[in-house]
């Protein structure tokens, strides 16, 4: 009965065109909003920032990064481990050739050089795509792996060819490093979600995004009325390895600390993602937010289920987590190709006429 536009009238375009254009979505989000920087770094401790809310932001960015690729400009990726990595490596060698920088800078450089070394490897798209495309973003994984395992300048020279991240504060609060508390690390990586899930968002309702959108569902149309198809795939190139870059480097450098490049950006972490943007919901910011949160938590849940109350051993436990994921992203596939955002959108349309009929 309050989740209704009665009287909630608009007049102009712009408050039309709003993100959240009825007044309980809005006040939703600014509580959200609200208890994420205002009251969850109180009461956050090490055990959940490890095991679920960091992770939950940095996969969120990467997952936001291959859902504009992917869901607005159709363009099949399976480079994002490698990308990543790309945002790893150049993290920490501007870490350790500027160690007066600012974090901040560093991660958002290394998201610029990670946007780049995309728009070098999206140059393919412009003459493939489909099945073609994904098996070129494959090779990228590959290729760029092996760059990083095999010339030593890039982990300079360690002879266990590790990277590990120094210690560097912001404001006098250390972000990096074993002595990092929990609430300051988890503050800085929100930060990077909000602001880009903000630039994600005014980039796909805008001319870009909707160029993306228009290559997407038929890009021969597209070309036809005007769409330059040049600047369309290269540009959701650069902002997707944009914001995957920021990711891999808040990976490495807040959320591990230590990576050795081939276990942590592997081929896995390419499809992780990807499952993630499947099952939240292709072409929505707020798909790519519920699929990481869900393979994010749902690991957690199956191990204090199935190993600590049922007593199950842990590779039961394993095993079981791919099943389910498998068996949903099937599910998805057949029954709801838009994933968890779909559902959502219509439990809120079904909430707004409740309790009339649909």
């Amino acid at each position: 009965m309050f989740y209704r536009e009665a009287g909630d009238f608009k007049t102009s375009y712009v408050d039309d065109n709003q993100t959240f254009p009825i007044k309980f979505d809005r006040y939703r989000y600014y509580v959200v909003v609200a208890v994420a920087f205002g009251i969850i770094p109180f009461l956050i401790n090490d055990y959940w920032a490890n095991a679920l809310l960091l992770p939950f932001l940095i996969y969120a960015i990467a997952a936001i990064g291959l859902n504009i690729l992917v869901g607005y400009c159709g363009q099949v990726s399976l480079g994002t481990g490698g990308f990543m990595a790309v945002g790893a490596y150049a993290c920490y060698k501007l870490m350790t050739a500027f160690p007066d920088v600012s974090m901040f800078i560093h991660v958002i450089l290394a998201g610029g050089i990670t946007a780049i070394v995309g728009v070098l490897f999206g140059l393919p798209s412009l003459r493939i795509k489909g099945f073609y495309l994904a098996v070129a973003t494959l090779a990228a994984q590959f290729f760029l792996v092996w760059l990083f395992n095999r010339v030593p300048w890039f982990y300079n020279y360690s002879a266990s060819g590790q990277i590990n991240a120094p210690e560097r504060d912001v404001f006098g609060i250390i972000i990096t490093g074993p002595n990092a508390p929990a609430w300051a690390t988890y503050l800085f990586c929100l930060i990077f979600l909000a602001v880009s899930a903000l630039i994600a968002r005014n980039l796909t309702r805008g001319t870009t995004g909707r160029s993306w959108m228009a290559i997407r569902d038929m890009d021969i149309a597209a070309e036809i009325i005007g769409v330059n198809p040049l600047k369309a795939k290269l540009t959701a190139f650069a902002a997707s390895s944009f914001f995957v870059g920021i990711a891999g480097a808040l990976f490495f450098a807040v959320y591990l600390g230590a990576v050795e490049v081939g276990e942590v950006f592997g081929i896995q972490k390419s499809f992780l993602v990807l499952f993630m943007i499947i099952i939240g919901g292709l072409g929505s910011i707020f798909g790519s937010f519920a699929g990481a949160a869900f393979l994010v938590l749902l690991p957690v849940v199956l191990k204090v289920v199935g190993a600590d109350w049922l007593g199950w051993p842990t590779d039961i436990v394993a095993h079981l987590q791919l099943v389910i994921v498998g068996a949903l992203i099937v599910m998805f596939l057949i029954l709801e190709p838009h994933g968890l955002a779909q559902l959502w959108r219509v439990a809120k349309e079904k909430l707004r006429l409740w309790p009339f009929p649909h």
